[in-house]
Parts: structure tokens; sequence; C-alpha cells
């Protein structure tokens, strides 16, 4: 039988990017199905009352120069050398998050995660301008014009906003987030607990 894993995900987290970039791995090792959530990462905080680590951690010493040291070992330790911090991070999520939801409906969910992760970690842009994200669209190859409509369909903003009720009810209060059945692993650094459990 084969396991699965549910990755809650958005593209505004760069360790969504990092977990996703891990997961093919995994996906090969384990012969695992990864079900990908798009949900809203500044939905997930404001319900749980969360915050992002730059703002959780401001002002603690050394805090977030250790978070940074740890995401270079993280990225060296995979070599994931594409990966380049987006200047205008945080970037708002939600049109591209949206288009996520859609391209779900449409049934080229991972297609599409792949084709827009470039545009905010690895040739990273302003994507939540909606003319660049225009012509992010355009340059992948992918249906501009229909899924700059759907991001404003009220049936994929509804969607958007329940899977991010669902998953902050599931037990989620960041991104990334897996689960394997009902057993929630929070983070990029938990990816190995991920892979050893699809492996039993």
């Amino acid at each position: 039988m084969t396991k699965e894993v549910d990755f809650y995900f958005d593209f505004a987290s760069p360790n969504a990017y990092l977990s996703h970039k891990v997961m093919q791995s995994i996906k090969e090792k384990t012969n695992a199905k990864v079900n990908y959530i798009p949900v809203l990462l500044g939905g997930i905080f404001k319900i749980t009352n969360n915050k992002p680590p730059m703002e959780q951690f401001f002002g603690v010493m050394n805090k977030n120069e250790y978070q940074n040291l740890e995401m270079q070992r993280f990225i060296k330790r995979h070599g994931l050398d594409k990966f380049q911090m987006n200047p205008h991070f945080p970037v708002i999520s939600l049109q591209i998050i949206r288009g996520a939801v859609a391209a779900d409906m449409d049934g080229y969910l991972e297609s599409y995660i792949d084709k827009v992760l470039v545009h905010m970690w690895e040739e990273p842009k302003k994507m939540d301008d909606p003319d660049i994200i225009k012509s992010a669209f355009e340059e992948s190859g992918l249906d501009a014009e229909k899924l700059m409509a759907q991001m404003q369909d009220p049936e994929v903003k509804a969607a958007l906003i329940a899977n991010t009720e669902a998953a902050a009810k599931r037990g989620v209060f960041g991104i990334p987030t897996f689960f394997v059945d009902d057993e929630m692993y929070f983070g990029k650094d938990t990816l190995w607990q991920v892979e050893e459990k699809l492996s039993e």
C-alpha cells in the first residue's frame, strides 16, 4: 500500500521551497504520494496567533543570525545551490497561492508549484505585483490570462480560506508542515523523520 504525506504549502516561506526540493528525493526513495495542500501562511498566523520568525525573534540577540546559519547548512547538505533569498521578502503570496488552488482544481498543482518557485526563490521577483506575476506565468508557459482571472474567482478564494482554516484546525501553525497519517511534523528539519515514517 502506497504511503502518503500531506504537505501544507505556501510560496511565502523559503523553507517551503527547500522542503519541496528535498521532498522530491524522499518521494523517490519511499515511493510515497505527496499531497500538496495550498494554504495562506498569513492566514494561519492570524488564526493561531503565531508570528513570522523575523518578527517573533526581533531583538533576540544572535537568534536570527543562527537561523540563517542553519539554513545555509541545510542548503549545503542537500546541494540546493539554485536557492536565492528573495530581495523583496516578505512577499505577500495571496495571489500566487490562489493560483495554486486554481492549478489544483485544474489538475496540475505540482507543475505549477515547480514553476512558480523558480520566480520566488531561484530567479527571485516581486511576486505580489500583478504585472510581474503575469509575466512570470507567461515565461513559464502557464495560461497567464486564465490564472489571473481564476485568482479573483470566488470559488478559488473560498477554497483557499477553507484549506487554511482546516489546516489550523488540524494543528498547523506554520509552514512547512507535513502529516503522515495523523502524525504531524513541522519544519524542514523534520523531513528525515517524515522519511523514516514513510519507510516503515
